[in-house]
């Protein structure tokens, strides 16, 4: 099974770590965003005043557009910390520009019942409302500010592949030199995926396996404050597949590494299958019948 127990192990042991050093994080930047929001609306003789705008509290991102290159961070365990995305330049841009963002968003759309918390979602999701994204096996957490000072906190969970999953996964792609080179340039060609089917593993959700939920009131499955990050969560795999590699339970460099061993024991058994076809080498030597001298006398004695 070669290493693939190691590649899911440790992301496995550590993951709810990184959820939950995101929540204690998450929980003092609210509490701080809170105490700020009464001081200021009890000065202005009003205690319901809105909250500071997303906007003046967002870092920048290096880069902009429908995907959304930023600075990931990552956590004490194997997750990465994304901080919060810009407003999205473009209010009638689609959220994602990939095949497999898309894909992302059909999974999230495809299981919805209702169309004006998916709109309410996406309006969130481009205004900048989505706060820093925090991306472990199995699952997103994020805290979603909506009408109230206080914001929500957000989680989407998918299943995560099994070590024998990822051992298929990885003798798929190992076996084409074009798939290790597209993950390296942060791209999931249509045939990655196929290969991936072919050996029986789901990279990408389908309707059902986002499984989303929310400290809000609402029961909607999903609400407004999940369906944002979702949508938002559509931009960062848009950057880098690796998002949806971490959330099947798949750690980046464990995965390169693996991949590249693989590939060099392909290389080498490949080598050596050719070398048996072609079979030995023409060698001097003297042919049997010459070898053999039917007419051979003893040396008469002196």
């Amino acid at each position: 099974m070669y290493k693939s127990r190691g590649i899911v192990r440790s992301a496995a042991a550590r993951s709810d770590d990184a959820g939950a050093a995101a929540g204690r994080s998450g929980d003092a930047r609210a509490a701080a965003r809170e105490g700020d929001t009464r001081a200021s609306a009890t000065r202005a003789g009003d205690r319901r005043a809105p909250a500071t705008p997303a906007g003046d509290r967002r870092a920048p991102a290096t880069r902009t557009g429908g995907g959304a290159r930023t600075a990931a961070t990552r956590t004490g365990g194997n997750g990465r910390v994304f901080p919060p995305l810009p407003q999205h330049p473009d209010p009638q841009a689609p959220f994602a520009t990939s095949w497999w963002g898309n894909a992302w968003i059909a999974a999230l759309e495809g299981t919805s019942l209702d169309a004006g918390r998916l709109a309410r979602g996406r309006a969130y999701a481009r205004e900048g409302h989505v706060d820093t994204i925090t991306v472990a096996p199995g699952r997103i957490v994020a805290y979603v500010h909506g009408s109230r000072p206080r914001p929500y906190r957000a989680e989407i969970r998918m299943r995560t592949l099994t070590p024998e999953d990822w051992d298929n996964f990885l003798d798929a792609v190992a076996t084409e030199p074009a798939h290790i080179a597209a993950l390296l340039d942060k791209d999931m060609p249509h045939a990655l995926a196929e290969a991936a089917e072919r050996a029986d593993v789901q990279l990408l959700p389908g309707p059902g396996d986002l499984v989303p939920s929310c400290s809000c009131p609402d029961h909607g499955r999903p609400c407004k404050h999940a369906a944002a990050l979702t949508y938002q969560t559509a931009r960062l795999l848009d950057a880098d597949p690796f998002v949806l590699l971490l959330l099947r339970g798949g750690d980046e460099a464990a995965l390169l590494d693996e991949l590249a061993q693989r590939n060099a024991h392909e290389a080498a058994r490949e080598q050596s299958d050719a070398a048996t076809e072609a079979g030995p080498e023409n060698l001097p030597g003297t042919l049997a019948r010459d070898a053999i001298a039917t007419d051979y006398r003893p040396p008469l004695p002196p």
